[in-house]
């Protein structure tokens, strides 16, 4: 897949974000950026914190998402990818029909992002992102 450019975050749902944002900045992570994103049954909130390798998402859901560790702490892994649109087509033509929506999406937040989730073949989460 030519469009793959590497791993672009981590999602960790958490129950209290001061808790965890002090915890994984006593590792060694800052945060780099943060966002509201508006669900239907609440607002979830975001922060992006840039860990040693590789970025936390930290969500604190407010959206009936449930935060235990039976539930599924790491709700999904994302891809970082140059034209989404372009791999999803590549996706699509090597058999991969797990799409949760027809089309990517596209959001202001963090700059710009297009994204779409899909599901891999235990049923992971997964999302490729282009920051736009």
């Amino acid at each position: 897949m030519k469009h793959l450019k590497g791993l672009a975050h981590i999602a960790l749902y958490t129950k209290d974000m001061k808790t965890s944002l002090k915890f994984y900045e006593m590792l060694g992570g800052t945060v780099t950026d943060q966002a509201d994103v508006q669900k239907p049954a609440g607002t979830n909130h975001i922060k992006l914190v840039q860990m040693p390798g590789f970025v936390l998402e930290i969500i604190e859901p407010h959206d009936g998402s449930s935060v235990t560790s039976e539930g599924g702490l790491f709700p999904h892994i994302a891809f970082e990818v140059d034209d989404v649109d372009a791999m999803v087509v590549e996706l699509k033509e090597a058999g991969i029909d797990t799409f949760r929506t027809p089309e990517p999406n596209s959001m202001p937040i963090f700059g710009g992002i297009r994204n779409i989730f899909f599901y891999g073949p235990d049923g992971e989460l997964l999302e490729l992102l282009q920051h736009l």
